[in-house]
């Protein structure tokens, strides 16, 4: 819708030059210097985010899911975003709802999970909505997975000298 606008109000301070100068070289002037104007306002502010490589060499970070804070760690090896039970509980959702009818595979061996969505989970600048998550039963897992249901949302992820780089789109 925004884009829309942006749009017409190119069209409309266009049209307006060529009422008002009548010069052809000043009518090109003119709209060049709005379309410069508008992929500056359209184009926002950058959505990356920066995440240092820790001590024991995982990337960890802190999310918010439903606005609430949560420690995480990336895990491009996980199909999914997998929260602990205490990490669902903390952030309001539903667990009294849920089915622990998933298998899956964790690092400490078979579990169980459930599925859900989360409403919003926020790194920074970088922000997802009607996210596919897992929630595992109380004792499960110690940590938090941001798996590629996340991930796979983003423009682009990268490594670069020990920090991850995580860039949505504009």
């Amino acid at each position: 819708m925004i884009r829309i606008l942006l749009v017409l109000i190119m069209l409309a301070a266009t049209a307006g030059a060529v009422v008002a100068y009548g010069d052809p070289a000043r009518i090109s002037a003119a709209g060049g210097m709005v379309t410069h104007m508008l992929r500056k306002a359209s184009a926002g502010p950058a959505r990356s985010v920066q995440i240092p490589r820790s001590e024991n060499g995982e990337f960890t970070l802190h999310a918010r899911i439903n606005g609430v804070k949560v420690p995480m760690m990336i895990d491009t090896g996980a199909t999914s975003v997998v929260l602990t039970y205490e990490t669902a509980k903390a952030a309001g959702l539903p667990l009294e709802l849920l089915e622990y009818d998933v298998d899956i595979e964790t690092a400490g061996g078979h579990a169980r999970a459930a599925r859900l969505t989360l409403d919003r989970l926020a790194i920074g600048r970088l922000v997802e909505r009607s996210v596919p998550a897992l929630v595992v039963p109380r004792g499960q897992m110690k940590t938090n997975l941001l798996g590629m249901s996340f991930l796979n949302r983003l423009e682009s992820w990268e490594v670069r000298a020990d920090r991850l780089m995580l860039h949505g789109y504009p």
